[in-house]
């Protein structure tokens, strides 16, 4: 035990507020602030005797902050981003000049499918991991050599290596990981994380890993998760459950971040049985083929609440993207939700190939009649490693336009011939709009407020964060209006 190196596992304050790499497939500083947990970063955490997870943004800890931290640690890992990148390099060039031994590792998406490029940036870099890193950061905090590590690349005498990959965890390894909750229990305060459409203070964990769809835009399956569906047993599932409830008694609400938490149906009702009896809420990903029986189920287990991306309203679109689903599927999975009384946040994605003015009008119409509880509406990104990202390439549509302005909040950095940036940014904040501003939507949202202060004061700071970015949207897009798409409350 004491030779194992004293190590400091960090999501980094890339921007101030920054919802980045570590816990979000879609990083970026929301239109509300919000936080999802580090999860990936805990595994290690878990494993390494005398560590630490520091998730800087949610915890306010600036990055003169976190410098002074990792004085006190002989090694980092540091969980990038596409977007933070170069925040991330300028925050460990002055942790190094500070404590030049200070030995560095980056992990997360970014770094695995451009591992060269990613050494090449800065040389306080030691080394990356490509793909799954939870065995890999221990190993080398434990002493092993770097050539002895499966999965990581790095510099040596003058050359980059690359070590054979390792190949990703199957549910033995996975259920003989820690619990993630022991870690947040022990380094992160609960009450930090925000979420608007989850009940606060939450908690995330996974009980799988990867997912077999095949959407071009999504980054983790492409990357980091991979598409191999990998699940932890029901049994490890419901015992972390079951500790977690004690751990977090002030927690309202448990989520389930898996990249897709109902693939397999038999898997789905089981843990559904096995959560009924710990009488807890629950909320998680879905995709839209679950059928009444499995939402049922569901339902009675505790199941609240679903993220559902149903990107656009145009079955093209879906194609474009290999979504896997249509239109038609989406309307019966909405409807049987509301009969067993499942709520739906539903993502929605502008900018997406095929776009076109008609498009983004037919899926704001589209967003108002299933009228799900809450709505997301970003900007399509493109992100290295993906499929999406090839394909802007070839075509052109890719431009050099900063995927997030100063802050970390989203520009548009995908134009198309007949639709530029400035309107697809307009268009976000039309649909944002017609969508919330319809009254019986506007009442929905206040009279759960009505009764429950905490919920009206995040309500209060929710709305004026909003707003302040939909004006910033609006001087970006130049307030000019786009003809023929004026969409009715």
């Amino acid at each position: 035990m004491a030779s194992v190196m004293k190590t400091l596992l960090l999501n980094p304050p890339s921007f101030d507020g920054y919802d980045g790499g570590a816990g979000s497939r879609w990083p970026a500083t929301r239109e509300i602030e919000s936080y999802w947990y580090p999860v990936w970063l805990a595994y290690p955490a878990g494993m390494i005797p005398g560590s630490r997870l520091l998730d800087a943004c949610p915890h306010k800890i600036s990055a003169l902050e976190t410098v002074e931290i990792a004085q006190d640690y002989d090694f980092l890992v540091l969980f990038t981003s596409t977007a933070g990148f170069q925040s991330d390099l300028k925050l460990i060039r002055m942790m190094k000049a500070r404590k030049p031994d200070l030995q560095v590792a980056f992990v997360g998406p970014q770094v695995q499918v451009q591992p060269d490029q990613s050494l090449q940036a800065s040389e306080d870099i030691d080394f990356v991991v490509r793909g799954e890193f939870d065995h890999a950061v221990v190993e080398f905090a434990e002493g092993r050599p770097l050539a002895s590590i499966a999965g990581i690349s790095y510099r040596q005498d003058g050359r980059i290596v690359h070590n054979p990959p390792r190949p990703a965890l199957q549910t033995p390894e996975l259920d003989a990981l820690p619990f993630a909750t022991e870690v947040y229990k022990r380094d992160l305060a609960i009450e930090r994380y925000n979420v608007p459409f989850l009940l606060h203070p939450y908690v995330s964990l996974y009980s799988s890993r990867g997912c077999p769809a095949l959407c071009t835009f999504c980054q983790w399956p492409q990357t980091l998760s991979g598409h191999a569906w990998r699940t932890r047993s029901a049994d490890n599932v419901a015992r972390e459950m079951a500790q977690a409830i004690e751990l977090f008694p002030q927690a309202k609400e448990f989520f389930f971040d898996d990249d897709t938490f109902n693939i397999r149906k038999d898997r789905v009702i089981e843990l559904s049985r096995r959560f009924k009896p710990l009488n807890f809420r629950w909320s998680c990903t879905a995709r839209v083929h679950s059928d009444y029986e499995t939402l049922k189920a569901m339902a009675d287990g505790g199941a609240r609440l679903f993220i559902v991306g149903f990107e656009s309203g145009d079955d093209q679109i879906l194609k474009n993207i290999k979504k896997g689903a249509t239109v038609e599927m989406a309307r019966t999975f909405v409807a049987n939700c509301k009969k067993v009384g499942i709520r739906i946040h539903a993502d929605f994605i502008i900018g997406l190939p095929g776009e076109t003015r008609q498009t983004i009008q037919k899926t704001i119409d589209f967003a108002k009649e299933l009228d799900c509880e809450t709505i997301q509406v970003s900007i399509a990104h493109a992100y290295p490693g993906t499929e999406l990202y090839q394909h802007l390439l070839q075509t052109g549509s890719l431009t050099a336009t900063p995927m997030t302005d100063e802050h970390g909040h989203q520009l548009p950095h995908i134009q198309y011939q007949d639709l530029g940036r400035e309107e697809m940014m307009d268009a976000v904040n039309r649909f944002y709009d017609s969508y919330y501003f319809r009254p019986r939507v506007a009442w929905r949202i206040v009279r759960e407020a009505l009764w429950d202060a905490h919920e009206r004061k995040r309500l209060y700071h929710e709305a004026v964060e909003f707003l302040r970015l939909r004006a910033d949207r609006r001087k970006y897009a130049g307030q000019r209006p786009l003809a023929g798409t004026q969409a009715e409350l």
